[in-house]
């Protein structure tokens, strides 16, 4: 069952139909963002431990880290949650392991001692810094390969504006006149058209790979791959072996005994 549901999330996630999917442009936009985005984390993430490192002599530094960390598990969270809305996948089941009555009476300091994680801070970190190379590598693929469809599309309205403006021939030495092939300016323009439309389908699906791969960079199917027990049935199995424990223990001193009496 368990296989199913793992299987069904991921197909969730799947793009189809990407020329007339709105999640398509959503990544497109999502990719658009990721470089400023990316920088910002980076900067972001460096430039407090740096901080917090130097500040350590001072004491300033050690709340600084913890800051940072909050910081950053903050940073990977949004990410995650904003690429699940973007493929329309479902919240994952938060686990609450807050216990308020443990942290009774201790100042500021401890709670953020026990609230550290450092292999959490340290995957974080990793995360972050990922980010802003994946940030500019698939900003720079999804330009390129967007352009390039969408320049041939274009080819056609760009060759007519500059042939009656400028009276420049941009198709005089193209590869038809260099292989002698005799077509039409009309014949080339449903080429170029074409193949722009095939380049840009292709993009668009080079475009959801590179969001699926993010996918899997940030964790995102983590939450759903681990096994989530509810509340209500923790506290039912507290409970539970408890109360029959006690009915076990019990003795039997309250229950009606016969009554015999002396003849």
């Amino acid at each position: 069952m368990k296989a199913i549901e793992a299987t069904a999330m991921a197909r969730a996630g799947k793009v189809n139909w990407v020329l007339f999917n709105p999640k398509t442009y959503a990544t497109i936009l999502y990719l658009l963002l990721s470089l400023p985005l990316g920088i910002i984390y980076f900067t972001i993430a460096i430039t407090g431990l740096a901080l917090s490192i130097g500040l350590t002599p001072i004491f300033i530094g050690i709340p600084l880290f913890f800051g940072v960390s909050k910081l950053l598990n903050g940073i990977v969270n949004f990410e995650q949650s904003m690429i699940r809305q973007i493929l329309g996948l479902p919240t994952p089941p938060v686990s609450y392991t807050y216990n308020r009555q443990s942290e009774a009476g201790q100042n500021w300091l401890m709670r953020m001692m026990r609230g550290f994680d450092g292999g959490l801070f340290i995957r974080n970190l990793l995360l972050v810094l990922l980010r802003f190379v994946t940030g500019i590598v698939f900003f720079v693929i999804m330009v390129t390969v967007i352009s390039l469809g969408l320049g041939f599309i274009a080819l056609p309205v760009v060759h007519i504006i500059l042939m009656n403006e400028m009276q420049l021939d941009i198709l005089e030495n193209s590869l038809f006149s260099y292989f002698h092939i005799d077509w039409t300016y009309n014949q080339q323009y449903l080429l170029y058209v074409g193949v722009g439309l095939v380049l840009f389908w292709v993009a668009l699906r080079v475009v959801n790979g590179l969001m699926q791969i993010q996918r899997r960079i940030m964790y995102v199917d983590e939450p759903y791959q681990q096994p989530s027990v509810p509340v209500e049935t923790q506290i039912h199995a507290t409970v539970q072996p408890q109360y029959y424990e006690y009915q076990e223990d019990q003795p039997t001193q309250g229950m009606m005994q016969p009554d015999y009496r002396e003849l």
